[in-house]
């Protein structure tokens, strides 16, 4: 059986909107039919609860849904719910999802929750809270820092999250646990100012980047991942994310926060690999020359002809190395230019959209 859906969302006390800061609260969809009613009334009902702090719109972004969840949406819409619905025509992406919802929201401050609950809906007032007390551009739902916590993942889902994460987490400053989590709190005016280029699940770690390349702060809050609820749902609801897909786009991610690094550790190791087998060279031929060679030039020959190859490896790991190492220095700089760059251009997006940096109330 559905829950009861409140009502005093869409008709909150008159006394009290102006002074609530307004919260968007942005559901991306794809073919959730199965769970949406059912869903949306468990958040709606939570919402109810805040509604004493704040003021709240949902933003609830279809993506192509083949399903029902159109037309289930429509029907939620239709009731007296503060719901809007967009429709993609075709199934463009979580950051395309994202894009559309940012664009169209107008609250003092953007949440973002995914439809499945897999993150219970009290994580809303845990974000909200954050971004409001410490003054945050973006605060994120951390099940890997202390404090939170995984349920009920398969294996190789938690895995791969896992070191996708701790991965990501090498590149990325601040030392962040968690930074593909799509459950986060925005800043309004700051992220309808962004410019994002992903089109998928790599925009977690992008918008990560572009805040901090615009000095944003960004918190992390403990949270809770559970997957009950989907594997209770069966064959109602079915995980759409591509597994391998999201591991090259995880790797795609990592060159993106730090190119530097992702060039230079390679060439580091073939530097090593040079010095360690030009080293052993060099020690075979000391080895003969001991062991009674009659020149340096007859021991050197000896090796030669022991490891004619050796040679030839020795100058492509080093070659290879300067280029990396080339490469990464090409890389820092171009990343540098492209920071500044990014910051003008953001600050001159946000003035023109009247939306200079407000700080959070």
């Amino acid at each position: 059986m559905n829950a009861p859906v409140p009502t005093s969302l869409a008709h909150p006390d008159p006394a009290t909107v102006d002074r609530r800061p307004l919260v968007t609260l942005v559901l991306p969809c794809f073919n959730e039919a199965g769970v949406l009613r059912e869903h949306y009334a468990e958040i709606a009902a939570y919402l109810e609860t805040l509604v004493g702090t704040w003021r709240f719109e949902v933003l609830l972004i279809d993506d192509g849904s083949v399903d029902a969840t159109a037309a289930t949406a429509h029907a939620i819409g239709a009731s007296d719910l503060p719901l809007r619905v967009i429709h993609h025509p075709g199934n463009f992406g979580l950051g395309q999802a994202f894009k559309t919802a940012f664009a169209a929201s107008r609250g003092d401050y953007v949440v973002t929750l995914d439809i499945d609950l897999s993150y219970a809906p009290e994580h809303i007032g845990r974000l909200l809270e954050a971004i409001r007390t410490q003054r945050a551009k973006l605060v994120l739902a951390s099940a890997y820092m202390a404090g939170g916590a995984v349920s009920n993942v398969p294996w190789l889902r938690r895995t791969l999250s896992i070191w996708g994460n701790r991965f990501l987490r090498v590149f990325a400053r601040g030392g962040l646990s968690t930074l593909t989590c799509m459950v986060r709190a925005y800043d309004g005016p700051f992220v309808r100012a962004l410019v994002l280029r992903s089109t998928g699940m790599e925009i977690m770690p992008e918008i990560i980047y572009k805040t901090m390349v615009m000095r944003g702060r960004i918190v992390e809050v403990p949270a809770e991942l559970d997957w009950s609820r989907q594997l209770q749902a069966g064959p109602r609801r079915v995980s759409s994310m591509r597994i391998w897909r999201h591991v090259l786009s995880t790797i795609v991610s990592g060159f993106m926060l730090r190119p530097f690094a992702m060039m230079m550790a390679p060439g580091l190791a073939l530097l090593v690999l040079t010095a360690a087998l030009a080293g052993r060279l060099a020690w075979r031929v000391a080895e003969l020359r001991t062991a009674g060679a009659a020149s340096w030039q007859e021991a050197l020959a000896a090796v030669l002809a022991a490891h004619p190859h050796a040679p030839l490896a020795c100058a492509t790991s080093a070659v290879l190395a300067v280029l990396l190492l080339g490469l990464g220095l090409v890389a820092l700089q171009t990343k540098r230019y492209f920071e500044d760059l990014y910051h003008l251009g953001v600050t001159l997006r946000a003035a023109s959209l009247g939306e200079i940096r407000r700080e959070p109330r």
